[in-house]
């Protein structure tokens, strides 16, 4: 979103974006890893709206502690999950088909990690994480590098490939953090569609294909809502036997296979996926029709970003 900025002000001509995560090699010998001091997230506190936080320097005194501590963000987004089927009635199956739906994706694409069939019985069998999220729900650690290439307008012309069109962007850092928020369990996604629809005239209906993001099963739902494409409380049902989000369905979901299932690069694959579709250029799982609008999502619970594509 950065670089888009700076090419449309004229601040650079070409911009190279890129994201390198290294999770299964790692530089750190295993003995070293099992006695490491535990990392950042597992430290953070987080207390209720009105709740007295404890004072500085005694965090780590676990008879002071008032408030509530994650080691995983499986943590937080189980409780915005928890909330989301008390409200509407969201059910663990439906959740199963938007991981049903990237491994029958991810079978097509030859750099995912997990390509084998997966089953509702797989998916319902798979090991706890944090209630009502199991194994199948989160996404999958790899090694990877994707680099993008942001260029000014004027340059699509001189293009070597058919140029992908930033047509609106949209971010949040999520005011109210993770819960407190009065919309709750709403997230900083919310905020991010929709100023990326208020900056375009296109609407939510134009969409032929979308790469959202999906680190747990339920952000992508959260973000078929928050991007308008269903209602509140809606995105269960939508996604329920998988065929409005299959290649050949009402809108193509996560065709390259997701988070869950291809790897997790935190956002690029899907911007990567998303250029490859709307270029006609992603090879088995291109999705039937050459799509010409496309939207991709990064994030979604403290902070959040999506990108309108255009072709």
């Amino acid at each position: 979103m950065s670089a888009c900025r700076a090419v449309s002000e004229r601040r650079a001509r070409h911009v190279v974006v890129y994201r390198t995560i290294q999770m299964l090699g790692g530089t750190v010998p295993v003995k070293q890893q099992e006695f490491a001091p535990a990392p950042p997230l597992a430290r953070m506190f987080e207390t209720p709206k009105g709740a007295e936080k404890p004072a500085v320097g005694t965090m780590d005194d676990a008879n002071d502690l008032v408030a509530a501590q994650a080691y995983s963000a499986a943590n937080w987004l189980a409780l915005n999950c928890r909330r989301h089927m008390e409200l509407y009635g969201t059910t663990k199956e439906q959740l199963g088909w938007l991981a049903l739906n990237g491994r029958r994706n991810a079978a097509l694409n030859p750099l995912a990690v997990y390509r084998e069939p997966m089953t509702m019985s797989d998916y319902l069998g798979a090991r706890l994480v944090s209630t009502p999220f199991g194994l199948l729900d989160c996404d999958v650690p790899i090694d990877g590098s994707i680099a993008v290439v942001v260029s000014n307008a004027d340059y699509g012309p001189d293009c070597p490939h058919r140029p992908v069109r930033v047509e609106a962007i949209g971010g949040s850092d999520g005011a109210g953090g993770w819960f407190h928020r009065d919309d709750y369990p709403k997230m900083a996604m919310s905020d991010a569609a929709a100023q990326m629809w208020s900056r375009t005239e296109l609407k939510p209906v134009d969409l032929a294909v979308a790469e959202l993001y999906d680190v747990f099963t339920y952000l992508t739902l959260a973000w078929l809502e928050a991007l308008g494409i269903c209602g509140d409380g809606e995105a269960g049902p939508f996604v329920e036997g998988g065929t409005r989000i299959a290649r050949d369905g009402q809108l193509p979901l996560n065709t390259y296979g997701g988070q869950l299932s291809a790897g997790r690069m935190h956002g690029y694959w899907a911007l990567h996926e998303g250029c490859l579709q709307l270029r006609g250029e992603a090879g088995e799982r291109q999705v039937s029709q050459r799509p010409e609008v496309g939207v991709v999502s990064v994030g979604g619970g403290p902070v959040a970003g999506c990108l309108l594509l255009t072709c």
